[in-house]
């Protein structure tokens, strides 16, 4: 199980880790409303490396990206759900609307996002490359995604009955 942890003090940690000749993977995102897909991208990451660095999206910087009806969770309940997974090793908070900053400060050697990211605009890319570091894109599982999950809420709200109930994914490909 993982940590929640400041900045500081993951800085501090993964000293220690590089030290001991541990290879650090660092992904992030908001992570709202978690899903079988998120749970697969950071299983993939892990198997990058030997410690897991998930930064956070907090509140604020979730609601400028994603607008004011989100997040759903709170960041203190996203982080402990993140930390709770036995892929993450820490979980730390950021407020900026990309890692930017913090993926400088902490210099991973490895950079994992999901495919649906295009290679050139990985925030973090330069910085990590700098330092000797590798950008990995991580294959993402098809029918799922946040945006579905919520528009499939919305849709059930007003009374239709759930993809789930017809055999489907959210994304309307049959379940295998």
């Amino acid at each position: 199980m993982g940590q929640v942890i400041s900045e500081d003090s993951l800085i501090i940690e993964l000293q220690r880790q590089k030290r001991n000749g541990r290879r650090i993977v660092f992904t992030n995102g908001c992570f709202d409303l978690l899903h079988p897909g998120h749970v697969s991208s950071l299983e993939q990451a892990r198997s990058l490396g030997d410690c897991l660095v998930v930064g956070l999206n907090d509140d604020a910087s979730v609601r400028l990206l994603k607008g004011p009806e989100r997040p759903l969770l709170s960041e203190r309940e996203r982080a402990a759900i993140l930390a709770a997974l036995a892929a993450v090793d820490y979980v730390v908070l950021f407020s900026q609307p990309t890692p930017r900053e913090l993926i400088a400060r902490i210099a991973p050697d490895i950079l994992a996002k999901g495919a649906d990211w295009n290679g050139l605009e990985i925030a973090g890319r330069d910085e990590v490359e700098s330092t000797g570091g590798e950008v990995r894109t991580l294959n993402l599982d098809p029918g799922y995604s946040t945006t579905r999950l919520l528009d499939e809420l919305k849709r059930m709200a007003r009374g239709g009955a759930s993809a789930a109930s017809r055999g489907f994914l959210p994304d309307g490909t049959e379940r295998g």
